[in-house]
């Protein structure tokens, strides 16, 4: 298995809430799919800043081809 390149990570997250999985993109996914939503990584900066994590948003945003 891959070393996790945590601090690597952290440089390109786009990611404004403080979290403890910041750096740790398979724990960040594993915890924004079990809540229906996807992580800040999918987002535009403008949008990622809502907090609207949701599939429907992600949905909305790249079918009005706002990225």
């Amino acid at each position: 298995m891959a070393e996790c390149k945590i601090e690597e990570n952290k440089m390109s997250c786009n990611c404004t809430y403080p979290c403890d999985k910041k750096g740790m993109c398979c724990e960040c996914l594993r915890y924004h799919w079990g809540r229906g939503e996807f992580p800040a990584c999918f987002f535009s900066d403008d949008v990622e800043r809502t907090y609207d994590r949701s599939i429907e948003n992600f949905i909305r945003v790249y079918q009005h081809g706002r990225r």
